[in-house]
């Protein structure tokens, strides 16, 4: 099994749609800052999507699963779980060694065996 890249950045898709709807708020005079902030988007993104609609190109369309096979789904969705899982039991171990280490000094404090 080869080790998941944890750098990599996955962002949210969002549809057209959205897309336009937010364009059309900073095109109506807001700034790109509040509208970002209000809708949960990158002030980035937005800025992109802008620049992209006032240079008169369409919005793409985010690729969707839909176009992934089954199969390709199944292995995306249990990489994930993986993850996640592998995320919790990191977190659980950290606490532990820490309490492990601390009860042996408590334990041994008086160099008495136990």
């Amino acid at each position: 099994m080869t080790p998941m890249n944890s750098n990599r950045r996955t962002g949210r898709r969002y549809d057209r749609e959205f897309k336009n709807n937010a364009v059309a708020l900073v095109q109506g005079g807001r700034i790109v800052t509040e509208v970002a902030r209000d809708l949960g988007v990158s002030k980035w993104s937005l800025g992109h999507w802008t620049r992209e609609a006032r240079n008169g190109q369409p919005l793409p369309e985010p690729g969707t699963l839909s176009a992934a096979s089954a199969e390709q789904r199944e292995l995306r969705r249990l990489r994930q779980e993986v993850e996640y899982v592998s995320r919790q039991r990191d977190i659980l171990k950290k606490p532990w060694a820490s309490c492990q280490r601390r009860g042996r000094r408590t334990l041994y404090a008086d160099g008495k065996a136990p």
